[in-house]
């Protein structure tokens, strides 16, 4: 269920009425030289109960745009929003600036507060009094598509 599109964020609710999950091997997948696959244990497993730590306070939102290259959010990548979680300096914060979403780095210093993207192409954000902003939530997985 879509719950709010923005220009950078699209926000989703998990579903966790499904608990059937995706069916899980449980043994080791070789990045190197392939392995027997004889002895291997199935299991349902749900991704909502690895990712989701507070069901309530839990969203996800697909990132638009490139400013969060460096920290590893690609265009299109899926966010996992924990908004229970206190903000905190260097942490990843879904926030709301000005009528808009945005993910960026949180950077507290003595002089204020700062958006701090991590791509050289776009600049840091000081948040002033002038502004209208909320930190949202925050950032504890991604989930790309490869």
């Amino acid at each position: 269920m879509i719950m709010h599109k923005s220009e950078t964020l699209t926000f989703f609710t998990p579903d966790v009425s499904n608990q059937s999950g995706a069916v899980y091997l449980d043994t080791g997948i070789s990045a190197g030289f392939p392995s027997p696959a004889e002895d291997f244990k199935e299991e349902r497993l749900s991704l909502d109960n690895i990712l989701v730590k507070n069901k309530l306070a839990t969203f996800y939102a697909r990132v638009s745009g490139q400013s969060m290259v460096g920290a590893g959010l690609d265009d299109n990548d899926l966010l996992v929003i924990d908004r229970s979680l206190e903000p905190a300096h260097n942490r990843i914060a879904v926030c709301f600036l000005d009528g808009e979403f945005t993910v960026k780095r949180l950077r507290v210093e003595k002089d204020g507060v700062w958006l701090q993207p991590e791509n050289e192409n776009y600049e840091p954000i000081k948040i002033t009094e002038e502004n209208d902003f909320v930190i949202w939530g925050i950032v504890t997985n991604v989930i790309k598509k490869v």
